[in-house]
């Protein structure tokens, strides 16, 4: 059947919008992608206790232990029927630890943004940098992101220090773990570039026919000028064909975030479900004229999820019971450590079971276990927070 090009322009105050079916143009995504995001997770050092001054970048850490992420140090033991919070922490000894990491970052990486993306840190969190301080998180199970840009040094040795205060009592009502227990990045990117969880995927209507798929994206300028932002997002479909596009030129003002709204129309979709969990995925890219400056991807699937008191829940149009379970956010006997394998192992088992439902309690899990369910094919209640007390950082935050 031939495909029937069509075109949508809208002229507005800040720039110009273009909508097109991606057969007549070339896919803005076949370069090499300028950001850079490599795993953090090996050849740390450790050390169990508290040692003020091993935040300096000189300080001599080599009789440390060698660890790699992600780990859980009160799984460690030993277990102990009278610690303070008994059952709550497994009878496992809370404490404060120290990680250190040295690290190259290649020459020809100056002009680049550098970010340091903690996943989950357990426990009240410091971060330094060749001896600078980058800041304080309260929050053991929300991921958190440094901008380090000031503090790296290319083409020199580098040194990242964290210390881990998991030493309150009754901070929860089961076991938390504690230490650094979710992967760790580092992202290099151009100083234009995508947000930091910089695009939100929705699918408005959806038939049989068509798709309208909606994409809210947030673009970045560290630059000092304005600077004109060409973004183009792409739909690919599930073997990576481009199937629908979207562009947009804006000027992005020095030091700003614009968001760009983008609309893009899939035919014939194929609509996810337990049973046939289909992703599509949208590709970001940034471009400064001719010039490359980010490439950032989105998976996402078209579904259209209604609850009503007549029929309950209804996945597409046709009714679901929803077949769940109850989990938290450690693996058992390997703690709270968020090894990747060992989170996709639960959840075949939990499909063999016929599950096609999970509640995350009580608060935010690993990234990788979400990618996971989207892939999979499991319905997700994902919860912020439990506040059955005034447990967050103990009854009393430092």
């Amino acid at each position: 059947m031939k495909i029937i090009t069509t075109i949508l322009t809208v002229l507005t105050m800040t720039g110009v919008v273009y909508a097109e079916n991606a057969a007549t143009s070339k896919p803005a995504s076949a370069a090499v992608s300028p950001r850079t995001r490599d795993l953090f997770d090996f050849d740390w050092r450790f050390h169990l206790g508290d040692v003020p001054e091993a935040n300096k970048s000189d300080f001599d850490d080599v009789a440390w232990a060698p660890v790699d992420l992600p780990h859980d140090f009160q799984i460690a033991g030993p277990f102990d029927e009278k610690t303070p919070d008994g059952p709550n922490s497994g009878y496992l000894p809370h404490g404060i630890a120290w990680y250190r990491k040295s690290f190259d970052v290649p020459a020809d990486r100056k002009g680049k943004q550098f970010f340091l993306d903690f996943e989950g840190v357990y426990g009240i969190t410091e971060v330094w940098i060749n001896g600078q301080n980058l800041g304080k998180h309260l929050n053991g199970y929300i991921g958190f992101q440094y901008d380090i840009t000031p503090h790296v040094r290319p083409g020199e040795r580098n040194v990242v220090a964290v210390r881990c205060d998991n030493s309150a009592k009754e901070t929860s009502r089961w076991y938390t773990g504690s230490g650094i227990y979710r992967h760790v990045w580092l992202l290099a990117t151009e100083p234009l570039h995508v947000e930091r969880f910089g695009t939100y995927v929705t699918t408005p209507d959806i038939s049989s026919e068509s798709a309208s798929v909606h994409i809210a994206t947030e673009v970045r300028s560290h630059h000092a000028d304005s600077r004109l932002c060409e973004l183009v997002t792409e739909i690919q479909d599930a073997k990576g064909q481009t199937i629908g596009q979207a562009r947009s030129v804006v000027p992005v003002q020095p030091n700003d975030v614009y968001r760009f709204d983008q609309d893009v129309v899939v035919s014939k979709p194929v609509l996810w479900s337990p049973e046939m969990p289909y992703l599509y995925k949208a590709v970001s890219c940034v471009r400064h004229g001719k010039d490359l400056k980010d490439v950032y991807e989105t998976p996402f699937g078209i579904r259209k999820i209604v609850f009503t008191t007549e029929d309950g829940l209804l996945l597409n149009g046709k009714k679901v019971f929803a077949k769940g379970v109850n989990i938290h956010h450690d693996n058992g006997c390997l703690g709270a450590a968020a090894f990747d394998r060992a989170i996709e192992r639960r959840l075949e088992i939990l499909k063999e079971m016929g599950c096609n439902a999970i509640r995350l309690s009580h608060n935010p899990h690993a990234p990788a276990l979400l990618e996971m369910c989207d892939r999979m094919g499991f319905l997700v209640m994902d919860e912020a927070y439990d506040k059955w007390t005034g447990q967050f950082n103990g009854w009393a935050v430092p």
